[in-house]
């Protein structure tokens, strides 16, 4: 199934173009790192793919929904299909997991408690972290905090999981745990795009890598 075919996309930002004649396709459990140095465009093509930034040229279709011709209407559902890890975290430390997590799906829609909690544990569980439900945020170390960011990104099944740099104030050993989460998340299924300057931990999780330079985003054969 295809989550993402961008075919000639031109993206501008702030009236400048930034990405010129980018094309990429991706099929369900595929696995693209994306690298590139700070201010190459990475942003802007995680921006272009939750419709954040408009489409200036091209096709891009992502999660079977057309970009081109997305309504604002639509995107609200178009972003419950993509998942989103942060390098920040932004989680609200001032709740515990449990209601860090209610809170996304109570805001994409869902109202049914007894449905909500569940699907809370369940991610929990796929992440490792079922005893942390009712531990505030701010106890738990960056590791812990960044599996709680995955199993939030996971809640509605994303098609697409958007991560950028999640592993970028993690040390070695961390990095590897939350890259062998990655790793089952897309063995399942789930297509990945990762923008990644942690090269070490990329080479025990092998992908498919793509190169952001000069407004241009191209496949590269290795590190």
């Amino acid at each position: 199934m295809s989550v993402l075919s961008f075919e000639h996309v031109h993206v501008s930002q702030d009236g400048l173009p930034t990405l010129q004649d980018i094309s990429m396709n991706l099929q369900a459990g595929d696995f693209v790192y994306l690298i590139g140095k700070t201010g190459s465009g990475k942003s802007t093509f995680f921006k272009s793919i939750f419709a954040e930034l408009p489409i200036d040229a091209g096709q891009a279709t992502v999660a079977g929904y057309s970009l081109n011709q997305l309504k604002s209407a639509d995107i609200p559902f178009l972003r419950r299909k993509l998942g989103f890890v942060f390098q920040d975290f932004q989680l609200l430390t001032d709740r515990d997991v449990e209601k860090n997590l209610a809170f996304v799906l109570e805001a994409t829609g869902h109202t049914n408690q007894a449905e909500i909690k569940t699907r809370i544990e369940t991610v929990l569980a796929q992440v490792g972290m079922s005893n942390a439900i009712h531990k505030r945020v701010h106890r738990l170390s960056g590791g812990e905090q960044q599996r709680i960011c995955i199993a939030r990104a996971i809640l509605n099944n994303p098609v697409l999981l958007l991560a950028d740099e999640p592993t970028g104030h993690l040390d070695p050993e961390v990095s590897l745990e939350i890259m062998q989460l990655f790793k089952q998340l897309n063995q399942q299924g789930t297509a990945i795009i990762m923008a990644s300057h942690d090269y070490n931990t990329m080479r025990q999780v092998p992908g498919v890598i793509y190169k952001c330079d000069g407004g241009s985003i191209f496949p590269v054969d290795s590190l």
